[in-house]
């Protein structure tokens, strides 16, 4: 099992490129059983739609 520093490295590189399976699997099961991580995810996924939506604003 992914220990909560691996599994959100993780996380963040989801963020730029896809997963290998295994790491996707590895990461999924940390996520079930961490709540820090699941909610650290979300957060990140939420700072990225704002950024998102900020470079289309600022344009």
């Amino acid at each position: 099992m992914l220990t909560c520093r691996q599994a959100t490295q993780l996380l963040s590189e989801k963020q730029d490129r896809v997963l290998l399976f295994r790491e996707q699997s590895n990461l999924q099961l940390h996520l079930l059983a961490c709540r820090s991580c699941r909610r650290y995810g979300k957060q990140i996924r939420t700072l990225s739609q704002l950024s998102k939506k900020f470079k289309t604003f600022d344009r």
